[in-house]
């Protein structure tokens, strides 16, 4: 589960953050907010799982049926009910805020990538936002239907989803901003193949096939882009051109 940090660098959601930042100054900044926030979150969260693991056991239970209401468990059992529905409402707004950016950004995505990009070049502002709408209502049902699965976790959920982003993007944006030989074809490449080894590898179970799939699947993924791009050509002098302008920008600023 250490790998499950690689996932950072694919998340749609994650990366229109950096877009939003005013200058490169405020990246560093923000960074610094976000690693340690990150930290005291995850410590928060391993601080609970051990908490309601000595309260269980002392309580003269061996095992919770459901893991994963423990933070619920332990609100109501330290917390009078006006606070302990504050802190309950917290779960519901923290779903709502990753549920609604992942919609937008995903939506967008269809929208604007895929949409006005690929299938209707001409399309105009009314279409697209139509094809936008129509992708959050898509999506939202695919969501559900997963997670009427009975035998599914919100951690397994979100473990699979992460390991999907991540291993199909991540390569491609890390590639894009530190190797100036990536093309429109590796990156292409990169994407389907992490994508498609996600999938396939989260099927087997057994020895190898029991590591995280983020792991194989951000390998492979920047395997292809480095294979693929060099195969056909690299990128034009344009490209290139641009990316020496970036990285010159970049270490003037420091």
């Amino acid at each position: 589960m250490v790998a499950w940090g690689l996932g950072y660098f694919g998340q749609p959601h994650i990366l229109a953050r950096f877009k939003a930042s005013r200058t490169n100054k405020d990246l560093t900044t923000a960074r610094r907010i976000a690693v340690v926030w990150s930290g005291l979150s995850m410590i928060g969260a391993l601080l609970v799982g051990v908490v309601g693991l000595v309260y269980i056991t002392n309580t003269g239970g061996d095992v919770l049926a459901d893991g994963e209401k423990i933070f619920m468990l332990l609100v109501n059992a330290l917390f009078h009910p006006v606070i302990a529905g504050i802190l309950l409402a917290a779960i519901l707004a923290a779903i709502m805020s990753t549920a609604d950016s992942q919609l937008l950004v995903s939506s967008s995505a269809l929208a604007e990538d895929f949409y006005k990009q690929i299938i209707n070049k001409d399309a105009t502002s009314e279409q697209v936002v139509m094809v936008g709408r129509v992708g959050v209502v898509l999506l939202s049902v695919i969501a559900l239907v997963l997670a009427m699965t009975p035998d599914s976790s919100v951690l397994g959920l979100v473990s699979y989803a992460w390991a999907g982003f991540g291993a199909a993007f991540g390569p491609a944006i890390l590639l894009s901003l530190y190797w100036a030989g990536m093309n429109r074809n590796g990156a292409i490449a990169g994407i389907i193949v992490g994508g498609v080894t996600i999938v396939v590898w989260k099927q087997l179970s057994g020895g190898i096939f029991d590591i995280y799939e983020i792991v194989p699947g951000f390998i492979l993924s920047w395997i292809s882009i480095m294979v693929v791009s060099s195969m056909t050509g690299g990128p034009d002098k344009a490209v290139q051109a641009q990316h020496a302008t970036f990285e010159k920008n970049l270490v003037e600023l420091d």
